[in-house]
């Protein structure tokens, strides 16, 4: 897993292994045709976008290769292979088009994440900076300075909160706010349940309105059952 760079705060990351490997599935923009790099890195397979990985597939650990490949335009050739173009400009996104996207495949269990390290890493981040709190891939809990890095095509977010710079959301201040702490906890609970289940990255939080509670989210997690 990556280790946190200048610009990220975490408290108490965990140490435990977590076994992860990325394949790199490219998606059409109605989003109904999917397709798999495969173990040779040249051609491709049709799949169901984020389907368990398969004999044959490429799956990757390189994190400059899935860097490098995440986010690229694809073409469809006259013989309907697909070839990797140079990577999009700033309003390409704008248009239809298949891309690549990097998707983690787990092979061994997902821990809960620890509120008390939540409560740790809001308490240490200071007012007054555009920070990002987000879960990693380890299940940890990071703050990220938006202000110096990107979250867009970020391979280290497993979900995501808003941006928060003020008092009332980050520092020792917020963090003894016990009723808003409970329920951005069980937003995190609830995005990364909604992570493991789609292997998307980047996953926003959802409304807490539309939240189960903390126990049926702890216990929904624990039952998740990687590949």
């Amino acid at each position: 897993m990556p280790e946190t760079r200048q610009g990220e705060q975490n408290a108490g990351h965990r140490s435990s292994i977590v076994r992860l490997v990325f394949t790199i599935d490219a998606l059409d923009a109605a989003g109904n045709n999917a397709w798999r790099l495969l173990e040779d890195e040249k051609n491709w397979r049709a799949c169901i976008f984020a389907e368990d990985a398969r004999l044959g597939d490429a799956q990757l650990t390189d994190q400059h290769l899935i860097g490098d490949l995440a986010g690229r335009r694809l073409h469809k050739d006259r013989q309907h292979v697909l070839a990797v173009k140079a990577r999009p400009g700033m309003f390409d996104f704008l248009m239809r088009g298949i891309f690549a996207h990097a998707v983690p495949h787990r092979l061994s269990p997902a821990p809960v994440p620890d509120k008390e390290q939540m409560l740790d890493i809001i308490r240490q981040a200071k007012p007054g900076i555009p920070w990002l709190l987000h879960l990693d891939l380890a299940g940890n809990f990071r703050m990220l300075d938006t202000s110096s890095k990107k979250i867009i095509g970020n391979l280290t977010i497993a979900v995501r909160g808003e941006i928060a710079s003020s008092g009332g959301y980050v520092g020792a201040e917020a963090a003894e706010k016990e009723s808003l702490m409970d329920e951005i906890y069980r937003q995190f609970l609830a995005g990364w349940l909604q992570h493991l289940h789609t292997r998307r990255l980047g996953v926003f939080v959802p409304d807490v309105k539309k939240l189960e509670s903390e126990d049926a989210l702890r216990q929904k997690i624990a039952d998740w059952q990687h590949e």
